[in-house]
């Protein structure tokens, strides 16, 4: 699947790929090359660690450089009135009798936890393109949905701060 990204997250990925390349692995090159000279490697509990977090540097290094080359690239080009991309989006919700707030990303940014929804996700599109008063059906399963009303949508300051780094 590949994933889908706005331009900025891919400006943000290869800002963090310059720096694993240029300063992180740099220094964990000279701290697997001093640790080993410590002796016994068999025994060199440091040196296993300092191989290990070089190994995660490249390995995180090509999984964003396979994210980029896969990449689709999505534009937001809904009005300012409704929901999309980096917009923070309030639903109520009468089955639970509860108000929900989202912020739609993309998925490389999605992080329920922390009310990030990707646009990829069921709330995300069925919110997508629809305005403050709308009702929109929630599609979860072939068996299960349900109906959410939008009562806000805002520009998310959020969404332009939060962090790749869900690794």
């Amino acid at each position: 699947m590949n994933n889908k990204l706005t331009r900025r997250d891919i400006e943000e990925m290869q800002a963090e790929i310059d720096h694993r390349k240029l300063v992180l692995r740099p220094e964990l090159l000279e701290e697997v090359k001093e640790t080993r000279a410590q002796g016994d490697l068999s025994e060199n509990f440091e040196y296993h660690v300092a191989k290990r977090a070089k190994n995660q540097n490249e390995s995180r290094i090509r999984f964003l450089e396979r994210m980029i080359k896969t990449a689709n690239i999505i534009e937001d080009d809904t009005a300012g009135d409704e929901a999309g991309i980096n917009k923070k989006v309030t639903i109520y919700i009468p089955e639970d009798d509860e108000e929900e707030t989202y912020t739609i990303v993309s998925t490389m940014r999605q992080n329920s936890l922390k009310g990030l929804i990707s646009v990829e996700s069921p709330v995300g599109k069925a919110l997508l393109r629809h305005k403050v008063g709308d009702t929109v059906t929630v599609r979860v399963s072939a068996d299960y949905s349900y109906q959410a009303v939008i009562r806000k949508i805002e520009e998310s300051e959020d969404a332009e701060t939060a962090s790749l780094r869900n690794y």
